[in-house]
């Protein structure tokens, strides 16, 4: 069984940082990218940002420029969010799985941690 523990959420004013972090408590065969999404009230989920093993980065439009996903060997992976903005409000959630022939694949996910942007 997976687990993905996120930490580093909370509220922040409008221009501030976060740095959200994301343990997975077992080594997990077979995957070779983690990522991060989100989820804002009343809609889907949303990839924020993907980082493969072999140091392959995405990200969503709405965060270039902004965010930054590492990873630290194969069990942790780090979301830096700067410049934050009210339409960041979201609960966040670190996952892991595959990417293969240019192709993200999410198999496993976290419980999610909020983050709040307001003034």
């Amino acid at each position: 069984q997976v687990q993905l523990v996120e930490s580093g959420g909370g509220s922040v004013q409008p221009g501030g940082s976060l740095r959200l972090s994301c343990a997975a408590i077992r080594s997990i065969f077979s995957i070779s990218a983690m990522g991060w999404y989100l989820q804002a009230p009343g809609k889907g989920r949303e990839l924020v940002a993907g980082i493969s093993f072999g140091g392959i980065t995405n990200y969503a439009d709405s965060v270039k420029g902004r965010f930054t996903i590492s990873r630290d060997g194969t069990k942790n992976t780090y979301l830096q969010m700067n410049s934050l903005k009210p339409e960041d409000t979201a609960v966040y959630y670190c996952s892991v799985g595959t990417y293969y022939g240019g192709r993200w694949s999410y198999d496993y996910w976290g419980q999610g941690t909020q983050i709040i942007v307001s003034s």
